[in-house]
């Protein structure tokens, strides 16, 4: 829990709530709501929504990853304007980070805008790199994608030479 909100896993009752945050945080490339439904369609097989809600039940942000095959990516992440700063998009993040571990994942890569200096300095305060940009990905703003990358920690299972 950050400031009085709470994540919690999103669910189709979510996605009109969601989508309207979609078009006020993402105007010129927001998703549509079939494109949230066949994301969200995807859990728990390789996708994993949260939503950040206050105790009255308002949404005030929202998270979607993708693993599969050993590499996951964050497909979004948005936070309502008057909610920012409050660790909100920290606590999403990390919920995101926390399920690409538990699915066995190697690295966490995402998309962000490079005119974002925010959300890349929080990226960056999480241990993301850059590894390439796309250029023009943002479309129709013809804005530049920096990839980013972030390493996953590998526990070794069973028996090892030191606990044998």
């Amino acid at each position: 829990m950050v400031t009085g909100v709470v994540l919690r896993g999103m669910t189709p009752a979510d996605l009109p709530a969601v989508h309207l945050l979609e078009q006020v945080m993402f105007p010129d490339d927001a998703w549509s709501p079939q494109m949230l439904a066949e994301e969200l369609a995807g859990q728990p097989g390789t996708r994993h929504y949260v939503v950040a809600e206050e105790p009255g039940g308002e949404i005030v942000g929202y998270a979607g990853l993708a693993a599969a095959g050993g590499q996951a990516d964050v497909q979004t992440i948005g936070v309502r304007a008057d909610r920012r700063g409050a660790g909100i998009g920290a606590a999403l993040l990390t919920a995101l980070i926390d399920e690409a571990s538990r699915r066995n994942a190697e690295a966490v890569f995402l998309e962000v805008r490079a005119d974002n200096p925010p959300a890349r300095r929080l990226y960056e305060r999480f241990g993301f790199f850059e590894v390439g940009v796309r250029k023009r990905y943002y479309q129709p703003a013809d804005v530049d994608a920096v990839v980013m990358c972030r390493r996953l920690e590998r526990r070794p299972v069973g028996f090892t030479r030191g606990n044998e």
